[in-house]
């Protein structure tokens, strides 16, 4: 298919008022900017109006599920119909996510999902778990955490065929840090999340290869300012450029300030706007499953079930957002446009080595919002 937008443009991290994106097949042939003081050429003045800005789609490295559907079902039908669901929504390549399963089910999910990154519907596979920490396990069986073995990790590696691109791991774990080396050697990104690890032993994962850190905050020890733990110092590494840091930018899991803090002293270029989002994503509040646990949504904000003689809340049982609010809610914060987009589009699709997404460049894929 081919054919010609015009209209507002984010380029180059700059946002242009009048640009002329011409799109052949799958691809961007041309983006070139209209020079207001002069007559457009006769392809411009034919081109369609776009009525809003045209931003290149997002990546999403952290997602789960969407539309009433989930990557944990264990069916190939229902994890088709989630990542469809969030290219919808704007968030075109996206790695699917699953969660701290049994052996048997974990292998079973990522053949499911190996076949799903065949057919081009989703871009890899994100392993949260099993290797976590109990005491910040979020919304994991503390039952099926377990520490890494070789077997188990080539073994799903296998049956990943190359497309289990992140791992997130707690390094405190028993061989977690050989777990680290494992993934690297076999060109998976380590992420270390779900931790209570020590300042010092996530600066040794980050030093033996560790550079993504699973939803900074959310799921790792509060800052404390004479026991600093994980979270300031994959902060401090992504400031010198070693690691990129998720962020659940929804108001549900981080506050605005934090989100804003985090981009103002990491930089947007080690920044990835994710959304974790489960079934519930684009669906109403009411209850659901993740993985076999009872979640309920109230209010758009997704928690486990929890004790019928508890009043306290259950714990946060991922996003029910896509990126795109993620985006738009930064905007809304007063975060600059180009700023707010880098981290869902540009810098995730570094981190994956898609070249040919994230901006809007001749040459590109022709995904845009």
């Amino acid at each position: 298919m081919n054919l010609s937008l015009r209209g507002p443009a984010l380029v180059d991290d700059a946002v242009l008022p009048d640009v002329l994106v011409r799109v052949e097949g799958e691809r961007i042939a041309a983006v070139t900017p209209i020079d207001s003081g002069s007559e457009p050429p006769g392809e411009a003045r034919a081109a369609e109006r776009v009525g809003g800005t045209m931003l290149p789609a997002y990546v999403d490295l952290h997602c789960h599920g969407g539309g009433g559907f989930a990557f944990t079902d264990l069916d190939d039908e229902a994890a088709a119909s989630a990542a469809r669901h969030h290219h919808e929504h704007g968030s075109t390549s996206l790695l699917a996510s699953l969660v701290t399963m049994s052996p048997r089910d974990l292998e079973r999910g990522v053949a499911i999902l190996a076949e799903l990154c065949d057919d081009g519907l989703v871009d890899g596979i994100h392993l949260e778990g099993p290797w976590l920490a109990e005491a910040r396990c979020g919304a994991h069986d503390p039952t099926l955490l377990r520490d890494p073995t070789l077997v188990e990790v080539e073994r799903l590696l296998a049956l990943g065929r190359g497309h289990v691109r992140q791992v997130t791991l707690a390094p405190e774990r028993d061989h977690g840090l050989d777990l680290v080396h494992w993934l690297t050697s076999a060109d998976v990104h380590a992420a270390v999340g779900h931790t209570t690890a020590s300042f010092a032993l996530v600066e040794q994962a980050v030093a033996a290869g560790a550079d993504l850190a699973t939803h900074l905050f959310n799921g790792m020890d509060p800052w404390h300012h004479r026991e600093p733990g994980a979270a300031p110092a994959l902060m401090r590494s992504a400031a010198r450029g070693h690691v990129t840091v998720e962020l659940i930018g929804d108001g549900a899991h981080l506050s605005d300030d934090t989100v804003r803090t985090v981009l103002d002293l990491v930089g947007a270029d080690h920044v990835a706007f994710v959304s974790d989002a489960m079934a519930a994503a684009g669906m109403g509040d009411g209850a659901y499953v993740l993985a076999g646990l009872p979640v309920v949504v109230d209010r758009g904000v997704a928690r486990l079930r929890g004790d019928a003689d508890s009043t306290a809340p259950g714990t946060i049982a991922g996003g029910t957002s896509h990126v795109g609010d993620i985006v738009a809610r930064a905007v809304g914060t007063g975060v600059p446009l180009a700023y707010a987009v880098r981290p869902a589009t540009r810098t995730p699709a570094r981190v994956l080595g898609l070249a040919d997404r994230g901006s809007l460049a001749a040459g590109s894929c022709a995904d845009l919002v």
